[in-house]
């Protein structure tokens, strides 16, 4: 891998430093309540536009690199982003309590905070969530719950990556399927078979679904602990904003869900089994700098066919169906349905054209 590269890994670093640059414009403009939504206008504006700039990154690492895969420096990156995200959450819940926001600088504020979680806290869990050290999955965990959704870590391994892009999937957007229709249930399905996951895991063992061994209780416990613990220190308005980060932070990893797989199916075999998954069941994006920024989420295609990939040896698959911009643009066009199916819907008829 170039220096250039195993640097640049370095970038969603950047991502949690926006709340504290966003505090010192609003000191040094006179405008807090503007700079408030400075971290939005740099992800989903200026980082676009960078990434238009920059161009694409298509090349891969060799597959058989197991220095590269087992390298300490990638591994240390993503356990790095647990300090980083509890630091930066309990410091933006600190300023909020003392920087007099009107309305629009709560908003904004608010608003960012939840995002900087969904890239830091939600997208590093996933990460994180899929690798075999205990230590990995449990800061996966950790993650998840500063942000109160926890049930992702047993929801996506054992739910989404086994039925991805059926009609069984929550996370798997139909074809026409609005990002306003889908992310509601999305919501609620995801959470509701995290807990029935568990449950039926416990049962297999002959053990109540309400059992101490359930982790999901475990991270439950931990995150009211957290609330507590805000409460206690920054009183209702500091929980509120707790829990109102927590769940923009969700709705994020729902709308990335719904880029991800929008409109592609597993065809269903003779057997009324449906096809493995392969790199074909899911949208890729070969763009630079957004990927530096996500750990390479948007090899997403590769991840999906080897979820134990690290990120830094993910692949391109150029015959994977492809999305015209990085994640940060796709988030924007998908919150405006009737430009994403004008942009969207051609390409997934091509690529089905193709297979």
């Amino acid at each position: 891998m170039p220096p250039w590269k195993r640097l640049g890994f370095l970038c969603v670093f950047v991502v949690p430093a926006l709340m504290p640059a966003a505090a010192w414009l609003g000191a040094a403009t006179g405008v807090p309540d503007a700079m408030a939504w400075f971290p939005l206008a740099f992800l989903f504006v200026l980082l676009p536009l960078a990434d238009y700039a920059l161009g694409h990154d298509p090349h891969n690492p060799a597959i058989d690199d197991a220095g590269l895969a087992d390298d300490a420096w990638f591994r240390a990156l993503t356990l790095l982003a647990l300090p980083a995200q509890v630091a930066c959450l309990a410091w933006s819940l600190w300023h909020a309590m003392h920087a007099r926001f009107d309305t629009a600088g709560w908003i904004g504020w608010t608003l960012s905070l939840g995002i900087v979680g969904g890239v830091l806290a939600i997208n590093v869990a996933h990460e994180l969530i899929h690798k075999t050290t205990r230590l990995e999955r449990v800061a996966g965990g950790l993650l998840l719950t500063t942000v109160g959704y926890f049930g992702f870590k047993v929801e996506h391994l054992r739910g989404h990556h086994v039925h991805v892009s059926t009609p069984a999937d929550a996370s798997s957007a139909r074809f026409g399927q609005s990002l306003w229709h889908f992310l509601p249930r999305a919501l609620v399905r995801n959470t509701r078979n995290a807990w029935r996951l568990e449950a039926d895991r416990l049962h297999r063992r002959g053990l109540p679904a309400l059992h101490w061994r359930n982790e999901l209780l475990g991270w439950s416990a931990l995150w009211l602990a957290m609330a507590a613990g805000v409460a206690a220190w920054l009183g209702t308005v500091g929980l509120a904003l707790f829990v109102a980060q927590g769940f923009i932070a969700a709705c994020a990893l729902e709308i990335i869900n719904y880029i991800e797989h929008y409109g592609l199916e597993r065809a269903r075999l003779r057997s009324g089994r449906f096809e493995p998954t392969t790199h074909l069941h899911s949208w890729n994006s070969d763009y630079a700098l957004s990927n530096l920024f996500l750990f390479h989420l948007q090899r997403h295609s590769d991840h999906h066919e080897t979820p134990r990939r690290r990120y830094q040896v993910l692949l391109h698959h150029p015959d994977s169906p492809q999305l015209p911009g990085g994640y940060a643009a796709m988030f924007v066009l998908a919150l405006c349905p009737p430009l994403w199916f004008r942009v969207i819907d051609p390409r997934v008829r091509a690529f089905n054209t193709t297979r």
